[in-house]
């Protein structure tokens, strides 16, 4: 599945896209929530891996529920603050859609929540 913990992690690797690959740019999605567990530990131990302005983006983007993250990353994490950020990175889940590369524009598309992130053999880098 495809949650925006997801697409934090992902970019372009097809041949010669080796700059402005990331983040790949979320276009005619389609969103479903799904609750999950809170676990506050593991939001906090993953708060210093993500990248803090493509997950904004992402999350405005994705328009579902509460999805207002501050612009920078806090260094104070409150259990509001936590919660948030737990239902932004772990319940919306991306059902359909399409990923584009900001640079070489190739398109990944999101079929079932499934990325399919495989290159053809003349993409391979």
């Amino acid at each position: 599945m495809v949650r925006l913990i997801t697409h934090n992690l992902l970019a372009c690797h097809a041949k010669g896209c080796t700059i402005n690959n990331f983040p790949l740019i979320l276009q005619d999605i389609q969103i479903e929530l799904r609750e999950q567990e809170f676990n506050p530990d593991f939001i906090k131990n993953i708060l210093p891996r993500l990248e803090w302005p493509a997950l904004v983006g992402a999350a405005t983007l994705a328009g579902v529920g509460d999805t207002s993250l501050p612009p920078e990353q806090p260094e104070m994490t409150d259990d509001e603050f936590l919660q948030k950020l737990h239902h932004v990175l772990l319940e919306i889940h991306v059902v359909e859609g399409v990923m584009v590369c900001p640079n070489c524009k190739h398109s990944y598309p999101i079929s079932n929540g499934i990325p399919n992130m495989l290159l053809a053999e003349h993409e391979i880098g």
